[in-house]
């Protein structure tokens, strides 16, 4: 072999190990921003909300349930330890703090997995017995998860306890994947109403549906699989795989970027404000009333409300909005229907009331006023998919 030839080989394989490493690098680079994004939302929004006894904001996942303490002590287990988690994981992932103070790396890490396996056991609680959304596909992909939280996290264990490093790095990079597997979920799903702008392959009221099955085991599957090429990668010699490789997780990075930034524009931007708006929540007050007086005084306290101490309440088109889908949710279909009505009257040109008020009539089976309200919804919005 000729000195040129193989002066242009090195050159070729340092340039792919410099672009696998840059790769490498950011892809770590936006998960960790995108992880301290969502522990600080998840912080401030359940902290802030729970401070001021507006645990409504929690039932759009059935996350509170008034009396019922067991479900919603592992609802707020399990809420901290997604904090926890989010916020160790990504310190774990340092390299320098790793190298620089291994004494704090290690407990760090023990801490991440003890709060990682303790999480996956509130999150089955909450999926076999709390009766979490979706079908049994979605509690299928969910155990699995969780069963996989526990394998990875063994292996790494046993590898860190057996001083062989390298292994154990290997499984900690694929404990902190399946770990990391809901925010990978939320990136999918927000990513899709990005892409189609509207629920794309899942009924949004039951929550189930082709696509949500598909995520659902999708969220660590996925992430696995682009770990084990990129391992496979620094294992193997040849130049090609490894920017083959680098390409991919670019690529990859860019996708999970545009995700992040479609979850922060839908969910967490709104929570964080929700959380650090002090004023009182309106579907708190009127669900509460609902419960002990009826829909009927519920919207006579509305008007009330409204026309006396409207700076102290949140009467956002969001707070009715919610209420209205929570009803939906228990099968009480006359309130939703009147919850709705009320959102109507306060934001007359919104396609999404409508739409919404649409829906409760379907779903009580009433299809002409259905229909009626879809196409006001469409009068709006020509491009409401779920309309049309």
């Amino acid at each position: 072999m000729s000195t040129a030839v193989m002066t242009n080989r090195l050159e070729l394989s340092s340039v792919a190990d410099t672009t696998l490493k840059a790769a490498a690098q950011f892809w770590f680079a936006v998960t960790v921003v995108g992880q301290l994004i969502f522990a600080f939302t998840v912080a401030s929004f359940y902290a802030l909300t729970a401070l001021r006894g507006d645990f409504h904001k929690w039932n759009f996942t059935n996350g509170y349930v008034p009396g019922f303490s067991m479900g919603n002590t592992a609802v707020v287990l399990h809420i901290a330890s997604a904090v926890i988690i989010m916020l160790a994981g990504a310190v774990q992932l340092v390299p320098q703090v790793r190298n620089r103070f291994p004494v704090f790396h290690r407990w760090n890490g023990r801490i991440y997995m003890l709060t990682a396996v303790t999480l996956s056991v509130a999150g089955l609680y909450m999926t076999w017995f709390r009766g979490s959304v979706g079908d049994l596909s979605v509690h299928l992909g969910s155990t699995v998860n969780a069963v996989l939280i526990w394998l990875c996290g063994g292996m790494a264990l046993h590898y860190a306890l057996a001083r062989d490093f390298k292994t154990h790095r290997r499984w900690a990079l694929r404990f902190f994947m399946v770990v990391s597997a809901s925010w990978f979920f939320r990136i999918g799903f927000f990513l899709s109403f990005l892409i189609f702008k509207r629920p794309f392959g899942f009924d949004p009221v039951t929550f189930r549906g082709p696509f949500l099955t598909f995520m659902t085991f999708g969220q660590y599957l996925i992430p696995l699989a682009v770990l084990e090429i990129y391992l496979r990668a620094q294992d193997r010699p040849g130049a090609l795989r490894r920017l083959a490789t680098a390409g991919m997780l670019f690529v990859m990075t860019l996708v999970m970027g545009a995700g992040l930034f479609a979850v922060a524009t839908a969910q967490w931007v709104p929570q964080v404000k929700a959380a650090y708006d002090p004023r009182k929540s309106i579907a708190e007050t009127l669900s509460a009333t609902v419960s002990s007086s009826g829909v009927d005084a519920a919207a006579k306290q509305y008007h009330q409300l409204k026309a006396t101490q409207f700076a102290a309440y949140n009467f956002d088109e969001g707070e009715l909005n919610t209420l209205g889908y929570q009803f939906i949710r228990a099968k009480k279909f006359t309130e939703a229907i009147r919850i709705f009505q009320l959102n109507v009257e306060a934001y007359p040109q919104s396609s999404n009331v409508y739409d919404s008020l649409a829906e409760g009539y379907m779903d009580d089976g009433n299809k002409p006023e259905a229909i009626a309200d879809y196409q006001k919804s469409l009068q709006f919005n020509p491009k409401n998919g779920n309309a049309v």
